[in-house]
């Protein structure tokens, strides 16, 4: 097993934090391109809360900068940053935006490598001409929001995309050199362990590099929260959460990197389940159970 901490070591030579940051984009699933409200489980900051503001008039070079004082003390000064453009869908906009702030990105002190987080759906030719140019120039990895490999569960979350697209879309995008991250999600409403499964199994085929595991987690003003207040929605225990994972594990190739093994929803708007807002304990019962 391979850990995000062990391999930016021995990738970069030291350890690496990502300098969040918000671009001035939404998505397709938000504008009506393809659906409105987003996925059932997303916040209206696009799950993009602990980012560096967003802004026509705040530059990307001043949002980076902002993003690695927030976690410089604890990165310490031999540390390298990546710039990580989280918040809702990152390549959903013209690819000359996209190169424009990539290039900045690029050319910010500190900034050593840069991840994109996406929708397999927004990675026309165009895009993935300015991403395959951002990775010829340094280490690029692309995060693409999977979740599962359940279209019937996908339509239920207004996921919007079929998991086809996200199939061709590793491919695409192991083509120009970039790292492919891919987000799942485990406690989805009315999957069943088997179903879980069956999502990193496809991710295995498809050849993803990284996995980003989460439990489901419920936060205000979402639809979710609606589902789960109406007693629709049940959320996984840390113990039962963690068994998942661990098969998940599993199933994985010697080579694959975990690059999180579960999120923490904003405490301000964090709904469920209660136990991932004790962070400490989580991540020490991470180390505990998988030899951290």
């Amino acid at each position: 097993m391979i850990t995000a901490n062990r391999y930016f070591r021995e990738v970069f030579g030291h350890k690496m934090y990502k300098a969040s940051v918000s671009l001035d984009v939404t998505c397709p699933n938000r504008d009506g391109t393809k659906g409105t409200g987003g996925c059932i489980f997303c916040s209206e900051g696009g799950s993009g809360e602990f980012s560096a503001c967003a802004g026509k008039y705040i530059s990307v070079e001043s949002r980076i900068k902002s993003a690695i004082e927030m976690v410089r003390k604890k990165a310490g000064d031999d540390a390298g940053y990546i710039a990580y453009f989280q918040s809702f869908t990152s390549t959903y906009c013209d690819s000359t935006y996209l190169k424009k702030v990539l290039d900045e990105a690029s050319s910010c002190e500190g900034i050593e490598a840069i991840s994109v987080a996406t929708r397999p759906d927004c990675l026309g030719p165009d895009i993935l001409k300015v991403l395959e140019e951002q990775a010829a120039k340094m280490p690029l990895f692309v995060e693409l929001g999977l979740q599962t490999s359940n279209d019937k569960t996908a339509e239920f979350i207004n996921r919007c995309y079929k998991t086809e697209e996200y199939i061709e879309a590793v491919k695409a995008l192991k083509n120009i050199g970039a790292n492919v991250i891919t987000h799942v999600i485990f406690g989805l409403p009315g999957e069943t362990r088997e179903m879980m499964m069956e999502t990193v199994k496809t991710c295995v085929r498809a050849g993803s590099d990284g996995y980003k595991f989460t439990c489901l987690y419920v936060l205000r003003n979402t639809k979710l929260e609606k589902l789960y207040q109406e007693n629709k929605v049940e959320i996984l225990d840390m113990e039962e959460y963690f068994d998942i994972v661990e098969e998940a594990v599993g199933l994985l190739p010697e080579n694959a990197v975990i690059h999180r093994f579960t999120g923490d929803g904003p405490k301000k708007i964090l709904i469920a389940p209660s136990w991932t807002m004790n962070k400490r304990q989580v991540v020490n019962y991470i180390n505990r159970r998988f030899g951290i």
